[in-house]
Formats: structure tokens, C-alpha cells, sequence
């Protein structure tokens, strides 16, 4: 299989209403790899499963502790700087349940209407499990007042202090919380919010299928791909995501953690 021009993603306009045909030779990439993936009732064996679990329960608690002075000193210079909570909290949809990793997680304690609004969205979105993902706040308090956005490069909502911390991706420190708690992992595909899942799947109905593992702080199309400002873009990552999960490995893990490093040192690419 041919790997597609990266390049061509960058001259989509986000204004023009996505087209499916258009995205030929990535949609049959994407549908080659959507293929293998969909087709597996388990895209992982119980012992890399127990492995990475350890693996990233180890790294998380260490990450936290290590890191807490950092934490620290940036929620005194976001609250400096402006007004609002040090942390943000977004809901994300992670793991689906029903295929790929079927252990259980930690409980989200839902219950009553809660829980049935959350069987609501799990139902829209392949049953992929809502979770609260935990940031360091980056941007204006009202920064998403008119609805869903996707930040980009220059984003007047960005404060400048989260410019750094975007830069240095010291805003993702607290998922090591969410790994923790079994929402995440270290490593997987990027979690997204249903609004633009659901955007996405309705021109590329494989896109849900990236929740058969678990959502990750880093992975292979955030260090191969950089960062995320449209939807187009949004979907280009797919075949990324795909990849990663039709050849889940030890060995790709350790490729994409150095590449991680890389990417953070070097200031290129997005985690």
C-alpha cells in the first residue's frame, strides 16, 4: 500500500463542505485500514494489554509526581495572568467497551439522568464512553462562548501564558489523572469531542473505529502529523490512528514515546 502526500491536507479549505470522493487516495488507505481494524473482535491480547496498563499506571504516577512543582508554578502565572479556574475540563469520548479492550475502567459515577444522557451519546458515537479530559487552562474563560472550535496557530483565545504551555505541552500534565483513572493511556489516538466526531463520520464512517483502543496524551498522527486546525485535518489523522491500531506492538510504543521526546524538545508537531 501506497502512504498518501501529506501535503495535500494543507490546501483543503476548511470552508468548503467535506466531500468523500475528494479525499481519494487517503479514503482507500483509510478503508484498507478500516478494514483490517474493524475486522478484528480484539485488537489486543491480554498480555500487551497488561503490559501497557502497567507500563502506563508507572509512568502516570511518577509523571505527576515528578512534574507537580511544574504544575504548580504555572497555575500561579495562569491565575496572574487571568481570571477563572487553573484547570479545564472538557468532556471526550474514549474507549468503546463493546469491542477491542473489554476490561473494565474506573466508574465515572453517573447515575439517574446522567447516566442515560451518557447511553444517549455512547449510542450516537459507537458507544464510545464520555470522559472529562483534564488541562491546564490555556485560553479565555469565555473562550468557546459561541460553540465548538478547534484552536489553531495565532488563536486570539490563547493567553499568552498558554502559549507556552502549549508549546511545551506542560497543559497536558494533569491527563496523566485521566491515565490514571483508565480514561486515557500514554499513548493512542488523540480523544475527541462527539460534536466533531460526529462531523467527521458522516463523510468518513470509519472514524469511530479509532475507539476500539484507548485515547492517549501522544500518538502516532500527533508525531507524525502535527497539530490539528480543521476538520479536514482531523480526518487526514485517521489514517494514522488506523495504522496505529492495526499494528499495535511493544515495539511501536517505544518508537512513538521517542518520537514524543523529539517532538516536545524540538517545539514541532503537537501532542
Amino acid at each position: 500500500m501506497v502512504v498518501f502526500s501529506r501535503t495535500a491536507l494543507g490546501s483543503f479549505d476548511s470552508s468548503i463542505p467535506l466531500a468523500r470522493t475528494s479525499l481519494d487516495p487517503i479514503v482507500s488507505d483509510i478503508e484498507y485500514l478500516g478494514s483490517v481494524v474493524s475486522g478484528e473482535s480484539q485488537v489486543t491480547s491480554s498480555v500487551f494489554d497488561r503490559i501497557k496498563r502497567g507500563f502506563d499506571i508507572l509512568f502516570a504516577v511518577a509523571a505527576l509526581v515528578v512534574l507537580s512543582p511544574v504544575i504548580l508554578v504555572a497555575a500561579v502565572l495562569i491565575r496572574m495572568e487571568s481570571e477563572g479556574s487553573v484547570f479545564y475540563k472538557q468532556e471526550r469520548i474514549g474507549l468503546n467497551r463493546r469491542s477491542g479492550d473489554r476490561r473494565g475502567g474506573s466508574s465515572s459515577g453517573f447515575d439517574g439522568t446522567d447516566r442515560r444522557a451518557s447511553i444517549d451519546r455512547r449510542k450516537k458515537i459507537n458507544a464510545g464512553k464520555p470522559f472529562n479530559i483534564y488541562k491546564l487552562r490555556t485560553m479565555r474563560s469565555d473562550a468557546e462562548k459561541a460553540g465548538p472550535a478547534l484552536s489553531s496557530k495565532g488563536d486570539p483565545r490563547i493567553t499568552r501564558i498558554g502559549h507556552i504551555l502549549r508549546r511545551t505541552r506542560i497543559d497536558e500534565i494533569p491527563q496523566f489523572i485521566n491515565v490514571i483513572r483508565g480514561d486515557m493511556s500514554i499513548v493512542g489516538p488523540r480523544p475527541e469531542r462527539s460534536f466533531f466526531i460526529n462531523q467527521v463520520r458522516r463523510e468518513i464512517p470509519e472514524f469511530p473505529l479509532r475507539l476500539k483502543v484507548r485515547p492517549g496524551i501522544t500518538g502516532l498522527a500527533q508525531v507524525e502529523d502535527g497539530y490539528t486546525e480543521t476538520v479536514e485535518q482531523m480526518t487526514g489523522k485517521l489514517y494514522y490512528d488506523l495504522k496505529y491500531i492495526a499494528e499495535l506492538s511493544l515495539i511501536q510504543e517505544i518508537r512513538i514515546l521517542f518520537k514524543t521526546v523529539f517532538v516536545v524538545i524540538s517545539g514541532k508537531g503537537a501532542c
